[in-house]
């Protein structure tokens, strides 16, 4: 009881207050009041004037497409599935609805085991598709792409009335389909003279953001920065609009959207965005989908010419976009797949793969430090279509670094083309993942160390507990237990904090770093890295537990082969010295999820013992 109390605390009370107010709000029945369920407008919204410009591979969106037409739609950027034309939208995959029209998003299930986890109801609801028709329609003039693009949207207007059903449960997959609509609107040209019935569209859903935007507040996460950028976005839009389009009592709504929007996107910088750019969710992913809305919310202020924000604003979003730059390989573009990973990718742009963090790192780059972060290439799509010349040809440099106050050390050895990233618990937020002390290790840009995923926010056992687990980390594990205690399915208590934090320091052409924590139950574990060129050692110390402790190294797929305590694959050599008698070494299957929604096995080595000791792990790339 204890642990909650102390964690709760941590949480904030104004925070718990607000939570508990929507829910008491939601049981009462006050939101089936307050936003009743109504119809909009059954009307095309996009009139497809002729617009005379497209970027990138034509063949690559037409395909795309395409594919949306016959059926073919991705969950998740990994997973095709067949579905009906128009798809059913409040069904999953396998056809189980998750609530009818009218029935009220407040009164749908949180977690409806039937349904299983409704982000896979929610995922075509957030209109990626609709970006792709209306690239493939700018790049062919095919009336068939915006046909079906105004089709589409009638039949989900129709199927999703106002306030009824699942896609209107969360205010933040509201903003997200709002931002998506805005954003295919100045595609298609249609931004500055829309139809009414966008008009309508647009406003229906800040009205059902809007009530609820101190419960998104409360969350301390993306929720309220995706919600507060919907309502600002939305708000200067709907303002510059012409009287005939937005009557009087609807501009002052558009007015207040857009202050509070603005008031909370500087309130969100201030609070979730530490000065080294480490956002609070401690994900990647993450805070990619952080700079990707702040980057929405600075491009629409500049093309209406709203002013600028404050200058902490601009530096903060410099420093997460210098941050998500570390995190990201330059020659491939993918990232270390640390904490909580839903596979959002918003406002895609460019014929590039989600594991492609690039595009993210120039846009924000380019709106942000007013220069690009990479030279030329696909991952520049975004800046052609939203208009954006950045001829400063300055790149970002990326170096060894620690970013304390997010908790996270970068090291890099350029002669060997060697780079590690380490996690430690350095929690000002609520941590989602057990990952203390996890590397993830990189050389010639594979991953060979790597972190486990998130797979499903609602699936069974052990699935749910397996991968916010320490066991899905390459870190040491005591007593078959997780660093932290788990209170509930996204909470974990007992924040631990950090011990011996060292800075980098550099000796005799290797660098070196260490961390140690204590948990809970008295257990310590401290690592200690030494990067050269060529080599990297892991030593590792730990005591006080009771049974036993395991220390993972979680590794790319491969013919790994393990001869007595030796590692090996095509040139990596793992080797295991130990101060203490091993109780075991083994290579086991474990598993993975580079996207949500999927696990693929991997294999592991499990290095145990039941005594206090020291374990020294060698990496030698030949």
């Amino acid at each position: 009881m204890l642990n909650k109390i102390n964690t709760y605390r941590k949480l904030g009370i104004v925070n718990l207050a607000d939570v508990l107010f929507y829910r008491l709000k939601k049981k009462a029945g006050l939101y089936q009041k307050q936003m009743p369920v109504s119809f909009l407008p059954v009307k095309p919204l996009f009139r497809g004037d002729c617009v005379n410009r497209a970027f990138g591979d034509k063949c690559a969106i037409q395909q795309q497409a395409d594919e949306l037409l016959s059926g073919k739609f991705t969950f998740f950027s990994c997973q095709t599935v067949q579905l009906p034309v128009p798809p059913k939208w409040r069904c999953t995959p396998e056809g189980v609805e998750a609530g009818n029209a009218t029935t009220h998003w407040s009164a749908i299930l949180d977690f409806n085991p039937e349904v299983g986890d409704i982000k896979r109801v929610w995922e075509l609801s957030r209109f990626d598709w609709l970006l792709v028709l209306a690239r493939a329609f700018c790049h062919t003039q095919e009336t068939r792409y915006l046909d079906a693009l105004n089709h589409w949207l009638i039949d989900w207007c129709r199927e999703n009335p106002v306030n009824g059903g699942p896609n209107w449960k969360c205010g933040q997959e509201a903003s997200i389909r709002v931002m998506q609509t805005l954003l295919a609107a100045f595609i298609l040209g249609e931004h500055s003279e829309p139809k009414s019935v966008m008009v309508d569209f647009v406003l229906a859903h800040c009205h059902r953001i809007a009530p609820t935007l101190a419960y998104a507040m409360a969350q301390d996460n993306n929720h309220g920065t995706s919600e507060a950028a919907a309502l600002f976005i939305a708000g200067i839009w709907l303002q510059q609009l012409p009287i005939t389009l937005v009557k009087a009592e609807d501009r002052l709504d558009a007015e207040h959207f857009a202050k509070v929007g603005r008031r909370w996107l500087e309130n969100r910088v201030n609070k979730l965005i530490e000065n080294d750019g480490s956002f609070s969710q401690y994900s990647v992913n993450y805070h990619r989908v952080m700079l990707d809305t702040y980057s929405m919310v600075e491009f629409w202020r500049k093309q209406l010419s709203e002013p600028a924000f404050s200058c902490t604003f601009y530096q903060k979003l410099k420093a997460a976009t210098e941050w998500l730059c570390m995190m990201t390989q330059p020659a491939t573009g993918d990232a270390p797949n640390l904490g909580a990973n839903d596979g959002a990718r918003l406002f895609v742009l460019s014929d590039t793969d989600y594991r492609d963090f690039r595009p993210s790192v120039q846009l924000a780059s380019a709106l942000f430090n007013k220069h690009r972060a990479y030279p030329p290439g696909a991952w520049d799509q975004s800046l052609s279509w939203l208009g954006i010349d950045v001829k400063d040809t300055h790149y970002l440099v990326r170096f060894s670094n620690c970013f304390d106050q997010g908790g996270y050390c970068f090291l890099s050895d350029l002669a060997s083309d060697t780079e590690l990233y380490l996690r430690y618990p350095r929690f000002r937020f609520r941590p989602n993942q057990a990952d203390l002390l996890h590397l993830d290790l990189w050389h010639q840009g594979k991953n060979i160390i790597r972190d486990g995923g998130s797979f499903s926010y609602n699936t069974g056992e052990p699935w749910q507990s397996y991968f916010p687990g320490t066991a899905s980390h390459s870190t040491v594990q005591f007593d078959n237990r997780d660093q932290m205690p788990k209170v509930s399915r996204f909470l974990f208590s007992d924040w631990s904090e950090p011990f011996k934090v060292s800075s980098i320091t550099y000796e005799r052409g290797t660098q070196v770093w260490s961390c140690g924590y204590r948990d809970a139950w008295g257990a310590e574990h401290y690592r200690k890295v030494t990067l050269g060129s060529g080599c990297l050692i892991v030593t590792d110390k730990i005591k006080g537990f009771n049974e036993n402790a395991v220390l993972r190294w979680r590794l790319m797929p491969g013919n790994w082969s393990l001869d007595d305590n030796q590692l090996s694959l095509d040139g990596i050599r793992l080797t295991i010295n130990s101060h203490s008698t091993l109780t075991r070494i083994e290579l086991i299957t474990g598993f993975e999820s580079r996207h949500y929604g999927e696990k693929t096995p991997l294999p592991v080595l499990e290095v145990e013992v039941n005594t206090c000791s020291t374990i020294e792990t060698i990496f030698v790339f030949e």
